[in-house]
């Protein structure tokens, strides 16, 4: 598939690296001659018939990006002002603005203390008379608390939108993630495991929504019906945007999905090897490694270690950086965010918070190498020890 490895002997190793599987341009240019380059094209259509089949998706529809998709999913619940949204605080932006920008309150949860996933033990004491869902995020991957959370929905009929930005071709209890929710979310950005650059993907798994989702999808027109044959002219009929990603993107995207399970394979490797040569610092009580619960599975998205204190994971990752290794933290929490904490008035998110100032990432991508991760390893042991 046209590997070639990041030089272990030069000390430049990137956080991240997007891998090409050789067949993006082929295709880019098969779909450029068949003179439909715009949305919805042949590749577009073998991009959704891939994850219909693959996963069982009652229906996706590729957007441009992860957030588009969030957005779409406000729209088809009509979430309007004065509605209430739960999501975690330790999340990207954008699975809290996409509501917002419907006007609707955010209600902010905690994460878990042994995980950055929202904890689903805190959202009942959210929900009231103006709640209307609740987004789990699956972070890194790996599944949120999706029995408690799905309980709950259906004891106070809430909606529940997967954000599945991270968790492409992860499981909760054998059932792949993006299949739980009424809708889900997916991202392939530069970053995910298999990406088009940009890009997004919105699964419906709940049928009232699928035909509204395509109109929302076309600038609130029946376009999608009209190049089916079941309309003869196409009308205004619905709010909407531009949602509908280019056929050029989607020919990028459908050749990384061609080698998917190569991709998850060698990620789980370099996953594993991270985690074994790190377990000592973990058994030391020195910082604590990923931990993933029986229900969910791991597609090896991110590999990350939670330092003790945020003056600890700084200087770490300053450490790094002078042996050439790019290492990243992520997220700020969103409640106290220069837009939000004036707005907030919640209770203290304490796990939120010692994630947002002590979780490392580090590089994990198809081309890194055993040895890169060797010498990643050796760096983080050299600065413990």
């Amino acid at each position: 598939m046209g590997r070639k490895p990041i030089d272990s002997f030069i000390l430049n190793i990137p956080f991240n690296k997007p891998y090409l599987t050789g067949k993006e341009v082929h295709y880019i240019y098969k779909a450029v001659q068949s003179g439909w380059i715009s949305g919805d094209g042949e590749f577009t259509k073998k991009c959704h018939a891939f994850f219909e089949k693959t996963f069982g998706f009652q229906k996706v529809l590729l957007t441009n990006s992860c957030t588009n998709a969030l957005e779409m999913a406000a729209l088809l619940l009509d979430i309007k002002p004065g509605d209430e949204v739960i999501v975690p605080s330790f999340t990207f932006v954008s699975t809290a603005n996409a509501f917002a920008l419907r006007g609707a309150t955010i209600r902010f949860v905690d994460s878990e203390p042994e995980r950055p996933h929202l904890d689903a033990s805190k959202i009942e004491s959210l929900i009231g008379e103006k709640t209307r869902a609740i987004v789990p995020v699956h972070y890194g991957g790996t599944s949120c608390n999706m029995e408690e959370i799905l309980w709950l929905s259906e004891k106070h009929d809430l909606s529940v939108i997967e954000d599945a930005a991270q968790a492409i071709n992860g499981f909760w209890k054998e059932k792949p993630l993006g299949s739980l929710g009424q809708l889900a979310a997916f991202s392939f950005h530069e970053t995910k495991n298999v990406m088009s650059g940009e890009g997004g993907m919105l699964v419906v798994n709940d049928g009232q929504f699928a035909e509204r989702a395509e109109i929302i999808r076309e600038k609130g027109t029946n376009r999608s019906a009209f190049f089916k044959g079941e309309v003869n002219q196409y009308e205004w009929v619905d709010i909407g945007s531009s949602f509908l990603p280019s056929d050029v993107m989607a020919a990028f995207l459908y050749s990384q999905l061609e080698q998917l399970d190569a991709i998850q394979l060698q990620r789980k490797m370099l996953w594993n090897l991270y985690r074994e040569n790190l377990k000592p610092l973990e058994d030391k009580g020195v910082v604590s490694l990923p931990f993933i619960p029986d229900y969910s599975s791991n597609n090896a998205h991110v590999f990350y270690l939670v330092c003790q204190n945020k003056e600890t994971r700084d200087k770490l990752i300053n450490f790094l950086k002078t042996k050439g290794i790019m290492a990243v933290f992520h997220y700020l929490p969103l409640h106290q965010s220069p837009y939000f904490k004036d707005k907030y008035k919640g209770k203290t998110l304490p796990n939120a918070v010692r994630f947002s100032d002590c979780l490392v990432r580090l590089p994990l991508f198809f081309e890194l190498t055993k040895e890169n991760v060797a010498r990643i390893c050796k760096c983080i042991n050299t600065f413990f020890n």
